[in-house]
């Protein structure tokens, strides 16, 4: 045979090895490598070529974060009630190395370790306090488990429960409870609107009450401005009128007319009784001596005088 088809040939089965040998890790994904049984290298995202024979890949590990969904599981609360509860774990692979000869199975591992650590924590709370405290469980759960996975090559990101179910009964009580607090507090909201309307009734008839007697207050000062007003303005005329007429020059035979017509306007009223002021009787006094002194303004003739009886002449009869 030809020695250069023999090349040929022994350099195309080389190059078919090789070809067969190139390996191309994906991205996110890590692949250990051992060489003649013992761990050798862990290969990270790209092309490699593995030695035939002597290299082998252990194992292919995905670094990509994944989900532990944990079935239902009985869990017994400090006051002795059974429930049942599942969890969801959210995890990574930090370490292929770690991840590959840290454990035989370390996703089982870590399903057992969170079961486990799910009945230590809830075993330590009641029943009140596991139905209300899922955020400090999943906290206390997150950091047991990430310690715990170290050296497994796993890092736990955060850990979830997802169901609680209580038994049947303490369902039904808990239904119970809350249709007795919803009637509670149904009837609390009617109490206080009740009384926030009977607040708000009390206070529009007091601002009611205030504004009629502010008004009331309001029309009697101004009945009262009114009143003084008028009064004023009289006397102003009167002070007016009393002016004008000494202005003019009037006599005192003036100023008695004056008077007498004001005697005339008070006789005219209704009243029972004249309350004649000083000076008007003075005055009227002083007028009537004058006149019987002066015989001024008598309009009467006086009545003739009869005439003596003649007495008897004794000496002539």
């Amino acid at each position: 045979m030809d020695p250069l088809i023999v090349l040929a040939i022994i350099a195309g089965i080389v190059l078919l090895i090789i070809l067969a040998n190139l390996k191309i890790v994906p991205q996110a994904t890590e692949y250990v490598i051992e060489r003649l049984g013992k761990y050798k290298r862990t290969w990270e995202a790209g092309l490699h070529v593995l030695i035939p024979i002597i290299d082998r890949i252990a194992k292919k590990v995905t670094l990509k974060e994944q989900v532990l969904d944990s079935p239902p599981q009985p869990v017994i609360t400090k006051d002795n009630v059974t429930m049942q509860i599942d969890t969801v774990v959210y995890f990574k692979v930090f370490d292929a190395k770690l991840f590959t000869y840290g454990a035989v199975n370390p996703i089982s591992a870590l399903s057992n370790l969170t079961a486990t650590t799910l009945r230590n924590i809830v075993g330590e709370l009641e029943l009140d306090d596991t139905l209300t405290s899922r955020d400090t469980i999943n906290g206390k759960m997150t950091e047991i488990l990430d310690s715990a996975t170290d050296q497994w090559g796993i890092k736990v990101n955060r850990v979830e429960l997802k169901n609680i179910i209580p038994p049947a009964e303490i369902q039904n009580a808990m239904e119970k409870q809350m249709k007795a607090e919803r009637d509670r507090r149904e009837t609390l909201l009617e109490a206080e609107g009740h009384k926030a309307a009977v607040i708000t009734r009390a206070e529009g008839d007091k601002q009611a009450m205030i504004l009629a007697a502010e008004g009331e207050r309001d029309a009697r000062i101004a009945r009262a401005e009114g009143e003084a007003k008028a009064i004023l303005l009289a006397k102003q005329a009167e002070a007016d009128g009393l002016a004008a007429l000494k202005a003019a020059g009037v006599d005192a035979a003036v100023l008695e007319l004056k008077k007498y017509e004001a005697l005339i306007n008070m006789s005219n009223g209704t009243a029972s009784k004249i309350i004649v002021p000083t000076d008007a009787v003075n005055m009227t006094k002083s007028n009537v001596i004058f006149s019987e002194t002066t015989g001024l303004g008598d309009v009467t003739k006086e009545a003739a005088k009869p005439k003596a009886a003649k007495k008897a002449d004794v000496c002539c009869d």
